[in-house]
């Protein structure tokens, strides 16, 4: 089922247009923030060629290797699509929820979430399967056809820490961001997920989808050992979107793969000169340095990654999580006020802190957590959520109370 979530307290809205979340791509790590000061990016020509046994590859010789093509193309039977279901739609809301249950509707065009299933929107179209950027191929073309502002969309969810090691899971999801000329923003996704897992987001260039979409080829290629066709199809996407550090971090691992460590070095290295905090840069460096013995610099990197780990209040929200499902609340509201902490203005933890109060048997506590992160919610899906749940909590709190008056009468 197709969700469209409204950002931000915009206007009450239809309830088939509440919803939100996103679908993860396939992608190794996600960019967590960019460096604020400008950054050298060097030109693909110059990078080093991927040694092979049979030839070196050069980057300059990639582009004649890769068919040129457009995610976004429609043809005529898009067309088709758009005129029956949302061209004589004036109201720009009600076009765009018309459009997306035209989408997805069993009796319609039916796109069914796949996460492998890549394509460009005529691809998906016709095939009736889309991972998360192949919808966001499709959807996007269709909603520019019917005269929509859509946009891709990048959302970053909460990293999952590994209990076992210092590894950390991150996930980059993209979906499409459709602007009203209102102000009013939506977000349509093909599987929807909890916004209070959502870290943040970003309009994606047309260029940086392409980017991601060449990226997803490559990483498949690399799992399966593919290394010609890995190569050619990362440095397709940094001729696109050189300025993402996810790239850098994949054409480290690409190098590594091939034994190339100090190429695959001064990849990783220039990840983190875009994202001062790539997490997984850190990561490669630490096991780079681990392999060769060079135990100083890696002890660097795992000081560095550990830093990060204990200034990231998601880091923190995960210990609390654990200590929940091991039924230490009170470690858990220890770790979550650590969280809050370091960063107050997230609601979504306010919001989780507020249920470890609520497991507490502390309604007013929980009450109070939720309040705060009622106050701070940005988008309609969240205040309609925590609204809910503290009309439920203060539900309890009166029935709570009429019964402790009854009890204290028949005493």
């Amino acid at each position: 089922m197709i969700g469209i979530g409204c950002h931000s307290r915009c206007p009450r809205v239809p309830p088939q247009l509440v919803g939100g979340g996103v679908v993860a791509v396939l992608l190794t790590v996600m960019l967590l923030g960019c460096a604020s000061y400008p950054v050298f990016v060097p030109a693909t020509e110059n990078l080093a060629p991927l040694q092979l046994p049979q030839n070196n590859l050069y980057a300059h010789d990639v582009s004649s290797s890769v068919p040129d093509l457009d995610l976004l193309a429609v043809d005529d039977g898009m067309r088709d699509f758009v005129r029956s279901y949302a061209d004589t739609v004036y109201n720009p809301r009600v076009k765009l929820l018309t459009l997306s249950r035209a989408v997805t509707s069993p009796a319609i065009l039916d796109v069914q979430y796949a996460p492998f299933a890549e394509g460009s929107a005529i691809e998906t179209f016709h095939r009736g399967t889309a991972n998360c950027l192949a919808f966001a191929n499709l959807f996007v073309a269709l909603a520019r056809e019917a005269g929509l502002n859509a946009n891709y969309q990048w959302q970053e969810v909460r990293p999952q820490w590994s209990r076992t090691s210092d590894r950390v899971q991150v996930g980059l999801h993209v979906n499409v961001n459709v602007q009203m000329s209102d102000g009013a923003s939506f977000t349509v996704d093909i599987d929807p997920t909890p916004s209070r897992r959502i870290t943040g987001t970003r309009v994606l260039s047309d260029a940086e989808a392409e980017a991601l979409y060449y990226n997803n080829i490559a990483m498949a290629a690399l799992a399966e050992g593919d290394l010609e066709t890995a190569w050619i199809y990362l440095i397709s996407a940094l001729e696109r979107a050189s300025d993402l550090s996810v790239l850098w971090v994949n054409l480290g691992a690409l190098y590594r793969a091939n034994d190339q460590h100090r190429d695959a070095e001064a990849s990783y290295m220039q990840a983190l000169s875009l994202d001062s905090r790539a997490h997984s840069a850190m990561t490669n460096l630490a096991i780079l340095y681990g392999l060769e013995g060079r135990l100083e610099e890696r002890a660097f990197w795992l000081d560095k990654i550990d830093y990060h780990r204990r200034t990231n209040p998601y880091y923190h929200a995960w210990l609390g999580d654990q200590a929940t499902s091991e039924g230490d609340l009170k470690l858990a509201l220890e770790r979550y006020d650590e969280a809050v902490r370091l960063m107050p203005g997230d609601s979504s933890l306010l919001y989780a802190r507020g249920v470890v109060y609520y497991r507490l048997n502390d309604l007013e506590g929980a009450l109070s957590n939720m309040r705060q992160a009622l106050d701070l919610a940005t988008r309609q899906t969240d205040v309609s959520f925590y609204e809910i749940e503290m009309a439920r909590i203060r539900e309890e709190q009166r029935k709570r109370s009429l019964a402790g008056r009854q009890l204290s009468r028949s005493s």
